[in-house]
């Protein structure tokens, strides 16, 4: 009898984090009904052995050859389950009842992909859970996205547009069946926004379901929060002319209130840390927030770091100027 659920993972030098993540997952009460498909980036450290011991279905790719959607497509395509559930190898579950409800809005048979609620790993440092916080993924309502009759996406305002596609890899699942037809596209970077567009486009809907609880976070340097956040800027510019951060007067805003939020916290003691780690994580806070906002402002002007340049996302970004249905 062919699996349930295939449960996708990309990994690169995951051994710590594999540690973490393969007691979650074969604790999962549908794990007798589950595979793991694995696509491993030619890892130096124990991450083969670890996912090979767990039983796994790995496959070996050179490190040149990742790409975000490409890879996933891979994996995907080896896989038998009748739904996909899709995991960052740093994530952890939070109880043996993931699968279980992750899976439970495709009742519905118009849902091709639902996606997880997602809260900061325990003892994460302030700034790191202020960040993951503040995602609507950490939000505890369900929600049911579908595209307003009649409608196509150029049609709706950026920023709603923004809330309606919002689907990440992170923890997320979709119907084998809907992923067969409409693969992740091959972007760079939000391959997961991106197929969310193709996919209500062509009439199914996304959910949210927040009792599906995973934990994730990155703790990010001055260097990689600028990347990351000018990576993410400049696809929102490519995607639908949307620009984060306009102008200096709109990242100085932006950094007034990433503070603001981040003072607010410690206040209220979010996150793990303990009172002198808080302390810490402020002292470090202006630096972090000029860099993400800098990044997004940077973003905004349409730059990206080199390694993204070489795939660039207009030819894969037509679905903005597809009809409802087509």
């Amino acid at each position: 009898m062919p699996p349930l659920v295939s449960v996708i993972l990309p990994t690169l030098e995951a051994q710590e984090d594999l540690e973490r993540l393969l007691p979650s997952l074969s604790a999962q009460r549908l794990w007798p009904r589950a595979e793991l498909i694995a696509i491993d980036s030619d890892s130096s450290d124990r991450t083969r052995e670890l996912l090979l011991a767990f039983g796994a279905d790995v496959s070996l790719i050179p490190r040149s050859e990742f790409r975000h959607g490409a890879t996933r497509n891979r994996a995907a395509a080896l896989a038998r389950g009748e739904f996909l559930a899709f995991l960052s190898q740093d994530v952890a579950l939070a109880g043996p009842d993931y699968l279980e409800q992750l899976l439970a809005p495709f009742e519905d048979p118009r849902v091709a992909g639902v996606t997880a609620r997602v809260l900061p790993h325990p003892g994460s440092d302030l700034l790191t859970a202020r960040t993951v916080l503040d995602l609507p993924e950490a939000g505890l309502e369900p929600a049911l996205r579908e595209l307003p009759a009649g409608l196509g996406l150029w049609e709706i305002p950026a920023q709603e547009r923004m809330r309606l596609l919002r689907f990440n890899n992170v923890a997320s699942a979709a119907r084998a069946e809907v992923f067969r037809a409409i693969p992740f596209p091959d972007l760079a970077f939000a391959e997961d926004f991106a197929w969310a567009a193709r996919v209500l486009t062509a009439g199914h809907r996304l959910a949210f379901a927040p009792k599906a609880l995973a934990f994730h976070g990155h703790s990010y340097g001055l260097r990689t929060a600028f990347e990351r956040y000018a990576v993410d800027a400049c696809f929102h510019r490519q995607a639908h002319g949307h620009r984060i951060r306009p102008g200096l007067a709109s990242a100085l805003k932006g950094l007034l209130f990433e503070l603001g939020a981040d003072w607010r916290a410690a206040r209220g003691g979010r996150g793990g840390s303990p009172a002198a780690g808080r302390l810490a994580d402020l002292l470090r806070a202006p630096g972090l927030r000029a860099a993400q906002v800098a990044g997004q402002w940077a973003g905004s002007l349409g730059w990206q770091p080199r390694r993204f340049r070489a795939r660039p996302a207009r030819r894969e970004l037509s679905f903005l100027n597809a009809s409802p249905g087509s």
